[in-house]
């Protein structure tokens, strides 16, 4: 029984990556997921459907494929409309925006956002964070994280406190541009979470930023 349920997962897995690929609108377009997260829905719901049903599980399976490849390629399809809107509408150069299929983010450099040991945010990004937050309202299904992060330099208690402090102040920006409190969760990481070595300037300026993480909820 159980080999059967790997075997359809994987048949109807096969089916959805082929028609992801074969796909001749999509092909070379690039920052595209919608196929990635109708891909990553199907697989999910796959196993969900031969979990779920003992009478014929393969059928499970099947019909848990197409409901999550629907369900992920709604997803998809609103990242990456979403991300064209940040990107046309956000002018500062130095806030990236990376689309992983499942989720949005938006870093923020700190050197850019604060000035050094301090959680007030700089005026040169609050247009930009305007943006972002009316780009949260205009698309209500998510829910948000905001993630500190420093460099290793100092003390690790203190740049735990500052990783939280900054996130915050971000944070206030966003729910000021009228995103619901409920939506937005608030973290800080401190040094441990770095992206580049902490051995060089420019890894410890990629590791000073801010995250916010978009997060779709579903259809």
């Amino acid at each position: 029984m159980i080999q059967m349920k790997l075997t359809t997962a994987a048949i109807v897995a096969a089916g959805l990556g082929l028609t992801a690929c074969t796909d001749p609108a999509t092909i070379g377009t690039p920052g595209s997921k919608t196929q990635n997260g109708a891909l990553i829905g199907g697989l999910i719901g796959a196993g969900v459907g031969a979990a779920a049903n003992d009478s014929d599980r393969g059928l499970g399976a099947v019909t848990g494929a197409l409901v999550g490849a629907a369900a992920g390629s709604v997803i998809g399809n609103q990242l990456d409309a979403q991300e064209r809107e940040l990107r046309q509408s956000i002018s500062n150069d130095g806030i990236s925006i990376v689309n992983t299929g499942d989720r949005l983010i938006v870093s923020l450099p700190n050197d850019l956002t604060f000035a050094t040991d301090s959680a007030a945010v700089s005026p040169a990004v609050r247009s930009d964070l305007n943006k972002v937050a009316s780009s949260l309202v205009r698309y209500p299904n998510s829910q948000v994280q905001v993630i500190g992060h420093t460099d290793s330099d100092g003390d690790a208690g203190y740049n735990q406190g500052l990783s939280e402090r900054r996130a915050n102040a971000v944070a206030d920006q966003i729910q000021a541009g009228g995103v619901p409190y409920n939506r937005v969760q608030i973290i800080g990481r401190g040094e441990s979470q770095p992206v580049a070595s902490n051995l060089t300037a420019e890894g410890k300026a990629r590791n000073r930023r801010v995250e916010i993480v978009v997060i779709p909820q579903g259809a």
